[in-house]
């Protein structure tokens, strides 16, 4: 069934039981929850779903490791067990990787203190779908990778976590709720909140794409607008004093070749310190992350330039023979981490990850801080949080969990993807080109293959540096509420960091393929495919926009539909 994107008018039909504002990965786990408990439940997203931190993040689904080093037990280990549960509910976005943790001579975690520390995180995973930590010495690490600097090295250890697909895995968490009931609308910007009687009891919201405006309302608000809350919270009360102190972390893509190595590493930067990764994601590795206190609007955020020579320094003094360059970077991305505030004179990358729900002077609700790994447990505590603002009858029907660590997310309703492998190869699809399909949409490949059953067309690449292929825009502009080619290129398909024009070779075509779709006039499909730089007119669409044997400059109508 297709996932629509909702009107402004229609969220404002009636009353809700509850509105969302933020479409992050806790907002989509907030109307996912609220949805399967029956409520009526809305959600306004001022971009694209996950546009903001969602689609920022070191793509890590994991305990924390690093938190046993100050003491965080608890939320280590909730963390290990929100793991397991999204390995078994989305086995295609969330997936099982070995980490390496090389050991040196001065290194600020001695070898003995990492064997305890792996050993403790692997006691506290139990059961938790991944294999038990292990410890190596010098010769037996530089097996598992050979690339690893030799000088003062002492061993060091081998443990299991989880890599996800950060943005993917909030669309698929998104629709889920959209499947029971839940309604949701992106580039829908909140302008002000409605109050009566000293309560909020809505908001103001205007559509970007069609310049609608609606009065929203609903008996319980709830911001999870992440970097973004503290902004929100002063529409209803101007003096609330700060919930966030704000970090950027940036990470840096560079071919994995360069690098040469087999597993993830997580290893101590010689430059400061400061525990950072080195991340496989298909034949490109990508190196993260910063922790720096940021104090500027949260979209604001990029990787700069000494960013950049930063990561690119410690990766090459891990990997000596690597001799990364500033000209060997494909894509950069940052993001903004709402980081609970209280410890000014603490690093940043020792600031908890917990999070906090608090009720505002006119009863909004926010949920503050947290981490991606966590954010289903967020968004339950959330919905009982704003459960208890409502009358005791209504709070009473709807007060039982529903099943969200069980049901799966689209797509994951099966781990073995060998039918779908098959099927693929006996269409004519290279396998690097199957893997990949079935690593993005699990058991809805099905629907990719039938839309290429439909047009062989669909089969063909859409980027000459990149697997992507056209039935994949078809099936995320039908299923997964893409509305603008940046939203498919960027989150939806991520060309925007695994190549290095950032996807713009494949704009056309998407822009055709989108165009075709949503009946999108000529104009539209030109202002999509080519965008003009910031602050400059719109370029005059071109005469032909195209995708191979598929051509929008034919169309006599000017319509945009063939």
């Amino acid at each position: 069934m297709p996932s629509l994107r909702a009107a402004l008018s229609d969220l404002a039909t009636r009353e809700l039981d509850l509105l969302v504002i933020g479409g992050g990965i806790t907002g989509a786990g907030i109307l996912r929850d609220a949805a399967m408990r029956g409520l009526s439940v809305g959600l306004v997203e001022q971009g694209d779903f996950a546009a903001g931190t969602s689609s920022r993040s070191s793509r890590l689904i994991h305990g924390g490791l690093r938190y046993l080093e100050h003491y965080q037990w608890r939320l280590v280990f909730e963390a290990l067990r929100e793991r397991a549960v999204l390995l078994r509910i989305a086995p295609h976005l969330v997936r099982p990787i070995t980490f390496v943790v090389p050991a040196y001579r001065g290194d600020r975690i001695p070898r003995w203190k990492l064997a305890a520390g792996l050993g403790l995180y692997g006691l506290l995973a139990i059961g938790g779908n991944v294999a038990r930590p292990r410890m190596f010495g010098k010769a037996g690490l530089l097996i598992l990778e050979p690339g690893l600097r030799v000088r003062g090295l002492r061993g060091g250890g081998l443990y299991h976590d989880a890599q996800c697909d950060d943005a993917r895995l909030v669309i698929a968490t998104l629709r889920s709720g959209l499947t029971h009931g839940g309604r949701a609308a992106n580039y829908a910007r909140v302008t002000g909140l409605v109050s009566e009687g000293g309560k909020v009891v809505g908001v103001e919201a205007h559509d970007l794409l069609t310049g609608d405006r609606a009065t929203i309302r609903a008996r319980a608000v709830i911001n999870a607008t992440g970097p973004w809350v503290d902004t929100l919270r002063r529409m209803e009360d101007p003096g609330v004093p700060a919930l966030l102190r704000l970090s950027s972390g940036a990470h840096v893509v560079v071919p994995r070749d360069r690098l040469g190595h087999t597993n993830a590493i997580t290893f101590t930067s010689s430059v400061d310190g400061r525990v950072m990764f080195i991340l496989p994601w298909g034949s490109l590795s990508y190196i993260g992350t910063t922790e720096t206190d940021f104090t500027r609007s949260p979209e604001q955020v990029t990787a700069s330039q000494e960013e950049v020579r930063y990561l690119l320094r410690s990766a090459n003094a891990l990997f000596p023979q690597a001799h990364l360059g500033e000209e060997d970077v494909l894509a950069t991305w940052a993001g903004v981490r709402p980081l609970l505030a209280g410890h000014p004179n603490v690093p940043a990358g020792a600031v908890s990850r917990e999070h906090r729900i608090v009720r505002g002077s006119q009863g909004m609700i926010t949920v503050a801080g947290g981490k991606l790994t966590t954010y289903r447990r967020m968004a339950a505590e959330t919905v009982a949080m704003a459960l208890s603002g409502l009358p005791p009858d209504a709070a009473a029907q709807y007060r039982e969990a529903p099943p969200t660590d069980w049901e799966p997310l689209p797509g994951g309703e099966s781990a073995v993807f060998d039918p779908f492998i098959q099927t693929g190869l006996d269409l004519g699809l290279p396998p690097a080109t199957v893997e990949r399909l079935v690593h993005r949409y699990g058991t809805e490949t099905a629907a990719v293959y039938n839309l290429i059953r439909e047009d062989r067309r669909l089969l063909q690449p859409i980027h000459p540096d990149h697997l992507a292929i056209g039935a994949e825009v078809v099936q995320v502009t039908r299923r997964e509420l893409a509305v603008r080619v940046e939203d498919v290129l960027d989150r939806r398909i991520h060309l925007g960091t695994e190549t290095g024009d950032g996807g713009r070779a494949a704009a056309p075509a998407v822009a055709a393929l989108m165009g075709r779709e949503l009946g999108w006039d000529a104009d539209r499909i030109a202002r999509e495919a080519a965008p003009p730089p910031p602050g400059t007119a719109t370029a005059e669409p071109p005469d032909r926009v195209s995708f191979p044997g598929l051509s929008l400059g034919s169309d006599p109508e000017g319509t945009g539909v063939l």
